[in-house]
């Protein structure tokens, strides 16, 4: 081989990525290396901080768009990232960014999606097929932005119900979770049988970078305390939270974002023994760690402060890449000084540096750097709303049905005549699609009372121009002037919150309520 072909290795698309890494490492100073470590908010991402820092990675906040625009297309994202990742390929080396989001029940930021139900409602279906499929409609829904990467599945094992993130896990049983993994092959893709155990995957163009996520323990917190602590022995811990990762890593998972929580009062953040010597060494992986947002600066009180005891008690653990997510210019001159006093080793910067190329030419990246214009009707088309469709309905799950047996509350009677939609919520459709909806806590949307009653499916229960429907509030069972109202046949009662949305429906003394995008029925027995 010539010197100038020897030079060039890295760019080699048909040499071995191992080989790849090898050639590309030694090229790198320590300013690159550490930039590469650094994932930013693209809010302060600029053409002169990604060329000359060779930012590794750049994400969107949900609901963080391009170009100051509302309802932004695929297209106007595609512009976007393709924009900074042209900054990126200038750099001295050419290193390709890896642009990530917050796609978790669909390419949700982003107008016109599709959306699928959240995992609570994906888990009841126990469909793992279901699964794979919807992670390969989204991959090419979030592929059709020009985003390289997905900051999902949640596989977070929920075993308290007061946990506000519980619509995020799948189950509280461990194997439902574990059986609900399949969509990591559905993002990514299939791996062959031969890959090797514990090595990223990604299969093509329209497959995804994914991130198993959180590691570990954040569905176990004691009381349900988001960001808690999960107080359990190692054993159980492997056992309940640790084994949905295992089959992450079996189909080729590519990333891996530590929790903010801690176990037994060690945050997971700053926790070498679960990062290191259990998920890379004992589980074999060998994609990059990832931080949650601002997770150093959790690691010290007030947060953010004494930042550089953050850094290098997260890098030393095993964090391999930093979601900043803004003041990525005090990351870079900390962690470069850490660096240089030998607070962290070399050996420690070169094996995060390894991990997160090892995922860039697994991915493709070097070779199909910018999105692919051919994918933008795959966005939102009718095919990925069938199987939208379909997951609501095998989402659906009746836990009681009424008091009596003889009397059941479903099917609801369609000779109803007085109909009254109440509550908060009742006409917002945004808020019945739950979180991480074009915002992270969700988004307001105004529908009207056809609409509603298209989406609840009234039609199919009363018959045409037979009952009279109106939205109001429950004081207008109290109030004389609406006196008449108080003797209506079915109410539907909807009160929400801006992440857990619940639907509720009453009629007479029946109550059902369900979270409509993941349509977990519940039923109880209530008296007015």
């Amino acid at each position: 081989m010539s010197k100038a072909a020897e030079v060039e290795e890295y760019r080699d698309s048909k040499a071995h990525v191992e080989a790849r890494i090898k050639d590309l490492l030694p090229r790198m100073t320590l300013k690159e290396k550490v930039g590469q470590m650094t994932q930013i908010e693209r809010r302060v991402a600029s053409h002169d901080a990604i060329k000359h820092l060779s930012i590794g990675s750049i994400l969107s906040a949900c609901g963080s768009g391009p170009f100051g625009k509302v309802k932004t297309e695929s297209s106007d994202w595609a512009d976007m990232v393709d924009g900074f990742q042209k900054s990126a390929l200038e750099s001295r080396l050419g290193i390709p960014l890896i642009y990530g989001i917050d796609a978790v029940h669909g390419n949700n930021s982003i107008h016109r999606a599709t959306i699928f139900p959240h995992n609570i409602g994906l888990g009841a279906t126990g469909d793992a097929e279901l699964a794979r499929k919807i992670g390969e409609a989204t991959a090419l829904e979030v592929r059709a932005s020009g985003i390289h990467y997905t900051f999902a599945p949640c596989v977070a094992v929920c075993r308290d119900p007061r946990w506000g993130r519980c619509y995020e896990s799948y189950s509280e049983d461990t194997e439902i979770v574990r059986k609900m993994t399949s969509i990591v092959t559905g993002l990514q893709g299939q791996p062959p049988l031969e890959h090797p155990k514990g090595y990223p995957f990604v299969a093509g163009r329209n497959n995804v970078i994914a991130c198993a996520k959180h590691f570990v323990g954040d569905g176990g917190t004691d009381g349900g305390i988001n960001e808690g602590n999960t107080i359990l022995s190692y054993e159980e811990l492997e056992k309940i939270h640790m084994a949905p990762y295992l089959d992450c890593i079996s189909q080729g998972v590519s990333t891996i974002m530590a929790s903010y929580s801690s176990w037994n009062g060690r945050k997971l953040h700053a926790d070498h023994f679960l990062l290191t010597e259990i998920l890379k060494d004992k589980l074999g992986f060998k994609g990059f760690v990832i931080s949650d947002w601002r997770g150093l600066d959790r690691l010290s009180e007030p947060r953010g402060s004494n930042y550089r005891y953050c850094i290098s008690s997260a890098i030393n653990a095993g964090i391999d890449m930093v979601m900043v997510p803004f003041r990525y210019e005090l990351l870079v001159e900390d962690l470069t000084f850490l660096v240089e006093s030998g607070e962290i080793p070399m050996a420690r910067i070169d094996d995060a540096v390894e991990r997160i190329l090892r995922v860039k030419f697994v991915a493709g990246l070097f070779e199909f750097p910018f999105a692919s214009r051919s994918l933008l009707n795959t966005v939102g088309c009718k095919l990925h709303r069938d199987l939208a469709r379909e997951a609501v309905r095998k989402s659906l799950v009746l836990l009681k049905n009424g008091k009596d047996p003889k009397n059941p509350f479903l099917p609801l009677d369609r000779n109803a005549k007085r109909i009254l939609v109440a509550g908060t919520h009742a006409d917002d459709l945004g808020y019945q699609c739950g979180g991480w909806t074009a915002d992270w806590k969700g988004s307001s949307h105004s529908i009207t009372i056809d609409q509603c009653m298209n989406i609840g499916r009234l039609r199919y229960f009363a018959l045409p121009g037979s009952f009279d429907f109106v939205f109001g509030t429950l004081h207008m069972l109290l109030d004389p002037k609406y006196f008449c109202w108080c003797t209506v046949d079915l109410l539907l009662l909807i009160n929400c919150s801006d992440h857990n949305i619940r639907l509720c429906i009453k009629a007479r003394f029946n109550f059902c309520g369900f979270l409509l995008g993941s349509l977990l029925v519940f039923h109880t027995w209530i008296s007015l």
